[in-house]
């Protein structure tokens, strides 16, 4: 996996995430459902709305947003460490590596993962920082990895 690939280009990774994206959102669908099932067996705060009763929305964001963000880390984390690539980034032939050009470790999806979250915080700044030498976003800076492009496999 040392072979050299050159950097991804910026509209190359922006297209794997809107693929991933529809993937966590299904994910994220599937989630909420089964939290809104569960959440009034649960015997947490409930509170009654024009004669309807639902979870308290302070307990949804303390309870079900950080549900979703390890989710969603967790979702990144398994295809990085199996292979280096989503299924968005496999459809775009990108791949994430160790910076040595080795697997992705369980810390550096992580590091990786907050890195990202601080991009979009950046309204996408980060993403721009592909547009300069070595050509990695931040994340891929921070957490010491690359998002390389893999050649086209030949057909014979």
């Amino acid at each position: 996996m040392t072979d050299y690939a050159p950097p991804a280009g910026l509209l190359k990774r922006l297209m794997a995430l809107v693929y991933d994206g529809f993937l966590v959102l299904a994910l994220w669908f599937v989630t909420t459902g089964i939290f809104v099932l569960v959440y009034p067996k649960t015997g947490l705060p409930m509170e009654d709305i024009n004669g309807v009763t639902r979870a308290a929305p302070d307990y949804l964001k303390g309870i079900l947003l950080p549900l979703l963000l390890v989710e969603t880390w967790l979702f990144y984390a398994w295809f990085w460490m199996r292979g280096g690539q989503t299924l968005g980034m496999r459809a775009w032939r990108l791949q994430v590596r160790d910076y040595r050009g080795g697997p992705v470790k369980f810390w550096q999806t992580l590091a990786r993962f907050l890195g990202a979250c601080l991009s979009w915080s950046l309204f996408g700044a980060g993403y721009l920082v592909v547009l300069i030498a070595p050509h990695q976003a931040l994340h891929d800076r921070l957490s010491a990895t690359a998002t390389v492009q893999l050649p086209k496999k030949s057909k014979t």
